[in-house]
């Protein structure tokens, strides 16, 4: 890396004239090319798409601000040239893969390449800029970070959920108004092209197989994970039931000072979180920890659940965020005040409706094995709705896990065969309905399908749970649209409509 480059460290640093490429013209690629654009850089932005709406938009805002932007198959071959010299830094939007070719020239002559979330980091400002409580795992990243954001609120700080959750970071770190902490969510994809991002605190939820194909494999997918924790500043927030993160932690290269704190499901020792009973209780931010803890809430304040009792994975994601936020100073009313305002995410585990006794489950947002294992823990007897793209993920061990719990399972998908055979393996005993998707582009009318073909397995007091352990791309725009549909299906069949 340059000198000029590495000299990079806030926006007041010289940005002015710096030769950069931004790949992809999504919302990151977006916002990273709008933010250099503002600090004067030249900006060369690389997109294979051929203008969508949104594209052609973003393109034609960027080259009002002087920015090159190139739409095309052909323009993400090889990294574009500079007439003035070499490129400086190349900026990538967190979907592209290391072997993609415009990344893997710029690695091949040792260009830096930073993914958004790096140079938000390196664009914040010198002097009082906001801490970040950074948040990754395999699955609950967005309810966790959601959940911490209601707390801080409830502190009464000016924050937002930011990253991978929604508002891409580097809109939050150029607000005019500064924010007094931001809780950001990081994919494995950011994580890999980050280096200096120094976070207040870090957590990492938990660790399962995913993104395998990615990142060609679990260790380094793993690694990318473990990334979270460098440089850490006050604590690194650990899944005590997970091994695989404490072994990050005490593998880090934290700040000075900086503490490993544990959550659990059971009773916590010293420096961790845990449930006393129904309470969520502090072991690790009260002075007097080595023989008392301190009450957070209780588990009537952790919202979600189809039956009013949150599900194991969701008390271990406000345990994850009442550790950060306590990390933060948050007080222990703030954590209970925060907790009872949090609204779940529309697709994770929201109950749709109801027909002739059977409720209707709608956890969309359960793309991999690990989420969807989660999710089935939760109830007694499923007729299980699943299928999609498992992205490389293997099944055997959530469909054996599930079996005894299992009613009946409807697939649907590209991948429902890797799951018919699994459950043929592992539950044998377990009736399965294919619906093929091949049939028809009409995903409403699949949908249709799978819902009659549940409800004939189903019994009253049955959930039919919509847990797909798989992606959602080969059918549908994405995993909140394929949630929007199964939700309306629901609630034509009860007769309700479709609002």
């Amino acid at each position: 890396m340059s000198e000029r480059v590495a000299g990079l460290t806030s926006r007041e640093s010289d940005w002015a004239g710096l030769r950069t490429v931004v790949t992809g013209l999504g919302v990151s690629g977006f916002a990273a090319a709008d933010a250099l654009l503002e600090r004067g850089a030249q900006v060369i932005v690389v997109d294979a798409g051929n203008g969508s709406t949104d594209q052609a938009e973003r393109a034609r805002i960027l080259e009002i601000l002087r920015a090159d932007v190139r739409l095309g198959p052909e323009h993400v071959t090889d990294l574009p040239s500079y007439a003035e010299g070499p490129v400086d830094l190349v900026v990538t939007s967190p979907g592209w893969r290391p072997d993609q070719p415009v990344l893997a020239a710029a690695a091949s002559v040792g260009i830096p390449i930073w993914g958004e979330v790096e140079l938000a980091w390196r664009m914040r400002s010198a002097a009082g800029g906001a801490p970040w409580l950074t948040v990754t795992g395999t699955n609950g990243k967005t309810t966790t970070v959601q959940m911490l954001a209601s707390i801080l609120r409830a502190a009464g700080l000016r924050t937002i959920a930011a990253g991978n959750v929604g508002t891409p970071i580097l809109e939050a770190i150029m607000d005019p108004e500064p924010y007094d902490v931001i809780a950001v969510e990081l994919s494995s994809f950011q994580l890999h092209w980050s280096e200096s991002i120094s976070a207040l605190a870090s957590c990492v939820l938990n660790v399962a197989p995913d993104h395998l194909d990615w990142h060609g494999g679990l260790d380094a997918y793993a690694a990318a994970k473990a990334k979270i924790y460098e440089h850490t500043q006050v604590a690194c927030v650990y899944n005590h039931d997970d091994l695989a993160t404490e072994t990050m932690v005490e593998e880090a290269d934290v700040i000075e000072g900086c503490r490993a704190i544990g959550f659990t499901l059971g009773t916590p020792h010293r420096s961790m979180l845990g449930l006393v009973e129904d309470v969520l209780a502090d072991r690790a931010f009260i002075e007097e920890r080595e023989s008392s803890a301190a009450e957070l809430a209780t588990l009537r304040d952790v919202p979600g659940g189809a039956d009013g009792a949150p599900p194991p994975h969701l008390v271990a994601d406000a345990l994850a965020a009442a550790a950060l936020a306590r990390a933060a100073g948050v007080p222990p009313a703030a954590v209970q005040a925060g907790l009872r305002a949090f609204v779940p995410d529309t697709h994770r585990i929201t109950e749709v409706g109801a027909v002739d006794g059977v409720r209707f489950v709608n956890d969309s947002k359960a793309t991999n094995p690990h989420a969807a294992a989660a999710s089935l823990s939760a109830y007694e007897h499923i007729v299980w709705i699943a299928g999609g793209q498992l992205k490389g993920a293997e099944v055997d061990d959530l469909v054996a896990g599930a079996a005894g719990r299992l009613r009946g399972a409807v697939l649907l998908g590209q991948d429902r065969d890797q799951i018919a055979a699994a459950l043929t393996r592992h539950a044998p005993q377990i009736p399965v309905v294919e619906v093929p998707s091949a049939d028809t582009s009409d995903v409403t009318v699949v949908m249709d399908e799978a819902i009659e073909a549940a409800l004939s397995l189903a019994e009253p007091g049955d959930v039919v749970l919509l847990a797909p352990a798989a992606a959602s791309l080969d059918m549908f725009a994405h995993y909140g649209a394929r949630g929007d549909i199964f939700t309306q299906a629901v609630r034509r069949r009860a007769g309700q409509g479709e609002s």
